[in-house]
């Protein structure tokens, strides 16, 4: 079983070709982490995800909002992907207070940007993503943390085959 994942991503190209693996790897109920200081590519990866997965609208990142709700089809069937960012949020509490913490229901998937800021009312993840600058590009590492974790970590091929 794979428990992690380590590439580097010289370009916007494997930025888009990782979010694409990513995209076919989902599953319904999946939590995932983005970790990365400011400009590290978490919103890039998600917007990268959201359009291989068939979004076909903008992706912005949920600075102000803090959520943003996208309708993605896996394997056929409707799901929820709601797209998180706690950069700007003051306290655990607020996160609490918005309601979001109902989403976490096991068939929504959530990516969460700056989840440190929802910590400790936040659910745990499934998968942590750690992305680093390096050099031109980003090195990034994808942790496995539960069995759905592994699931999506095992299902998930990249760089894809031509």
């Amino acid at each position: 079983m794979q428990h992690s994942f380590n590439a580097y991503l010289p370009d916007e190209a494997a930025t888009q070709a990782l979010g694409g693996a990513l995209a076919r790897a989902l599953r319904p109920g999946l939590v995932i982490y983005l970790h990365g200081d400011l400009g590290a590519g978490k919103t890039a990866l998600t917007r990268a995800l959201l359009h291989a997965a068939g979004h076909k609208g903008a992706v912005k990142s949920p600075t102000y909002t803090l959520s943003e709700p996208y309708r993605i089809a896996l394997d056929g069937q409707a799901v929820n992907l709601i797209h998180y960012d706690l950069y700007r949020m003051s306290s655990p509490e607020e996160f609490l207070d918005a309601g979001f913490r109902e989403d976490f229901d096991g068939r929504n998937i959530c990516v969460v940007e700056w989840p440190e800021k929802g910590e400790p009312v936040l659910p745990p993840p499934d998968v942590r993503v750690l992305l680093t600058v390096s050099g031109h590009g980003r090195a990034v590492e994808l942790q496995a943390l539960s069995e759905l974790g592994l699931l999506c970590l095992e299902r998930l091929h990249y760089p894809p085959t031509p």
